[in-house]
Formats: C-alpha cells, sequence, structure tokens
C-alpha cells in the first residue's frame, strides 16, 4: 500500500476512483422533455423509515437545476452490458435519450428499461457539501429487475460483478 499527501483534486479523485460503486442515472419529464444526469456517488439505505436513498451532484451541473423541480424523479442504477447507456446519458449532447428505451411514470419519473433497480423518488433536502451538494430522496416505489446484474465503476472504468 502507498500513502500519498492530498495535493488537489487529482490525487483525491485518484484515490476514490478505489472504491467501486454502482451507477445511478437520476431522469425526469421536464417541461416536455426529459433530462437525465448520471451519478456513481448513490447511496441506499440511509434510512428505511422513511426508506431514503442519497447521492451528491456537482455545483456545476447545469442538468441538477432542471431535475430537481420535477415531483418525481426516476433512478435508474445501470445494469451490465448499458455501458453505452451511461456514456450517453452523461454526454453534453442535445438529447441524450436518442434511441434508449425509457418509461415515464404518471408523476414525470423516467426510468431506463433494462435498469437493474429502478426507484421513483422525491426530492427531501439538499446540503452543500464543498464542490458539490448532497441530495436525500424519499423512495416512493422501487422495480427490481431479478435478471440484471448493477454495472460496477471502478478504477475509471466499467466493470463487473464475478462470482
Amino acid at each position: 500500500m502507498t500513502q500519498v499527501t492530498v495535493d488537489g483534486a487529482a490525487s483525491v479523485k485518484q484515490a476514490f476512483a478505489q472504491f467501486p460503486s454502482g451507477v445511478a442515472a437520476f431522469s425526469a419529464m421536464v417541461g416536455f422533455a426529459p433530462e437525465a444526469l448520471v451519478a456513481s456517488s448513490f447511496t441506499v439505505g440511509v434510512s428505511l423509515e422513511p426508506p431514503l436513498v442519497m447521492f451528491a451532484v456537482q455545483n456545476s451541473s447545469t442538468t441538477w437545476p432542471k431535475l430537481r423541480r420535477a415531483p418525481r424523479l426516476g433512478v435508474s442504477i445501470l445494469a451490465q452490458g448499458q455501458e453505452a447507456v451511461c456514456l450517453q446519458l452523461s454526454s453534453r449532447t442535445q438529447d441524450r435519450f436518442a434511441g434508449l428505451a425509457t418509461s415515464t411514470s404518471d408523476a414525470g419519473a423516467v426510468s431506463i428499461d433494462g435498469a437493474a433497480l429502478v426507484l421513483e423518488c422525491e426530492v427531501v433536502s439538499e446540503t452543500p457539501a464543498g464542490d458539490h451538494a448532497i441530495v436525500v430522496l424519499e423512495v416512493k416505489s422501487v422495480e427490481i429487475n431479478h435478471d440484471a446484474e448493477p454495472l460496477i465503476y471502478h478504477g475509471a472504468g466499467f466493470r463487473q460483478l464475478v462470482a
């Protein structure tokens, strides 16, 4: 093991890349168009009563100010094989949803078809945290895809679970 002094964002980012995480797409209808952002900073089990989850979003995000106004967010935990979906949703293109199979709830939450897990959530709180904000969401419904394994992000790349 090598100990390195934290000397800026690059060294912290490299260190944080050693922690594997799932990949979550946060999506909703905003006006008449779907919006999405992707984060690997998603945490389940913040609370069971009420059911709460959280994620961190960069203060520089131009999508989060749009999404935070939505009555409900779809949180799609992407599945193995959805690497291209992740890259498309996190791109800066005009239509991040072009060609993607999605579903939209009556409340406007958008989910990505084929995801390992889909949650429909409402924003509970947002707390400043350095160059990010911590967003707490209350889970209103869940849909589990028992036939899919989650997409894993580790070491600045996509990985798969191996038994």
